[in-house]
Order: C-alpha cells, then sequence, then structure tokens
C-alpha cells in the first residue's frame, strides 16, 4: 500500500515556510491506518520490547494500537501537567522552538525493554526528549520507530546508537 498517498501535505502551517504533514487521512481510511499499525508491528515483532513509550498526541495514534497488537504495556508521554501523579520530564528543542515532556516516574523498571514511537521524526528533539526519558529511568531502548521521517531536516543524527525504523521516508 502506497502510504504516502494517505498524507496531505499543508503548506505555511504551524507558521510561515513550514509543510505540515497531515496524517489524518490515513487515519480516516481503515485500510491504511491497520496497514500503517501493522507494518511497525512487523517491524518490530522480535525486538523483545515490554513496554512501548509515545508522546502527546499523534504518537499516542500510533503507539497504543501497536502496544495492543503486541501485546505488551503502553506509557504516555505527556506535557507538563496533564499526568496526575509523580512525574519526570525533559525539556528538548523542536524546529520552531521548545518544549517539555513528562513521564510518570514508575512507570518504567530498571532494566525494562522499551518501544519508542512517534508518527514524525523532523529534527528529533521530540525522539530524542523520549529517549532521555527512557533512559533516565534505567530501562532500556530496543527500537525507536516512526510512521514518517522527514530526511532534510536530519533528525536521525540524534537518534545515533539506536536502532530506528521509518515507514515513510520524505
Amino acid at each position: 500500500m502506497d502510504l504516502r498517498s494517505h498524507i496531505r501535505d499543508i503548506p505555511n502551517y504551524p507558521k510561515e515556510g513550514i509543510v505540515f504533514f497531515d496524517i489524518t487521512p490515513m487515519l480516516a481510511d481503515p485500510n491504511a491506518f491497520r496497514h500503517t499499525v501493522d507494518c511497525l508491528a512487523e517491524k518490530f515483532k522480535d525486538c523483545g520490547a515490554t513496554k512501548i513509550v509515545a508522546a502527546e498526541a499523534r504518537g499516542f495514534i500510533f503507539g497504543a494500537p501497536l502496544a495492543y497488537k503486541m501485546g505488551i504495556g503502553f506509557v504516555p508521554v505527556r506535557k507538563p501537567g496533564k499526568l496526575p501523579y509523580e512525574t519526570t520530564c525533559v525539556t528538548y528543542d523542536l524546529e520552531y522552538g521548545t518544549d517539555t515532556l513528562c513521564m510518570h516516574a514508575d512507570a518504567l523498571e530498571e532494566g525494562e525493554k522499551v518501544l519508542v514511537i512517534d508518527d514524525l521524526l523532523a529534527t528529533g528533539g521530540t525522539a530524542q526528549g523520549m529517549v532521555k526519558l527512557v533512559e533516565d529511568a534505567g530501562a532500556d531502548i530496543v527500537g525507536i520507530g516512526f510512521v514518517v521521517q522527514l530526511g532534510f531536516l536530519d533528525g536521525d543524527k540524534k537518534l545515533e546508537g539506536h536502532d530506528f525504523c521509518n515507514l515513510i521516508m520524505l
């Protein structure tokens, strides 16, 4: 299936000069959505992960059904003030600013095997932030997966030393 055909390009969003790659057409098509989750599951079926860590909001869209399909736990990573229990947080750079992500302090155990999932790899800031949260918790990253990678932004350089993949390279 041509997953790229299910992504809409929106120029000048969220600000002038940025092209936003909109995955909502992919989500609206049950066959494309199922195929996307199935492809990620196939890529990571032997990674040994016990949990998936994914950032809000679009990372949840793929991370939660992937965790269900793989029969493993799901850990939500959210903006500050959105999780009800004690959290650990990290601040990171985006292609157009900075952001902070938080995770429950008890979400991962020392040595636990974790798969990090997100919808898109751009400059790598969000992924690098999730990696830091996981590693600071003492867990081990066994893979990182994206639906889309914007290759021209070199976000993969921030993930050196980790196995990662994407389904679509733009």
